[in-house]
């Protein structure tokens, strides 16, 4: 009786611990569709990709000296010649005018750069923001 006890606890152990799932395969067709649909979905939209922040201050001669970073949130996609759009506002939030500034340089995914630019603002200008109005998206490596 005590046999068969053993050996049926055995038993029940043994197919207890078997593994029947399989690992699946991974599937490098299904992995390079899945990523050139992402490099696609980023390469065609920058804006949702590129976070601009940036603080501003008036110089000695009058010039408004916009200082700013550009950060690229994309996993696959480079960007290039960044066009921001330069926005200025009274205290009471009226736009007073409008500019394009270019940023010529490659940003790969995750990185961010720095940038620059100075502008003889309209009178009364109090803040400026800065939004991102187009980039050349491109998803091989920019060198």
């Amino acid at each position: 009786m005590q046999k068969t006890a053993l050996v049926l606890t055995v038993l029940v152990f043994l197919t207890a611990c078997k593994n029947d799932k399989k690992e699946k395969d991974f599937d490098n067709n299904s992995y390079e569709t899945v990523k050139e649909t992402l490099a696609e979905k980023e390469k065609n939209n920058p804006k949702r990709f590129l976070m601009v922040s940036n603080s501003d201050r008036k110089n000695l001669i009058g010039q408004t000296v916009v200082k700013g970073s550009i950060s690229n949130k994309a996993t696959v996609c480079w960007y290039k010649d960044v066009e921001l759009r330069l926005s200025f506002y009274s205290k009471t939030g009226v736009k007073l005018d409008e500019g394009l500034e270019t940023i010529y340089e490659n940003i790969g995914p995750g990185k961010t750069i720095k940038f620059k630019t100075k502008y003889f603002a309209p009178k009364g200008t109090d803040s400026v923001a800065i939004s991102v109005n187009k980039a050349t998206g491109d998803i091989s490596s920019a060198d």
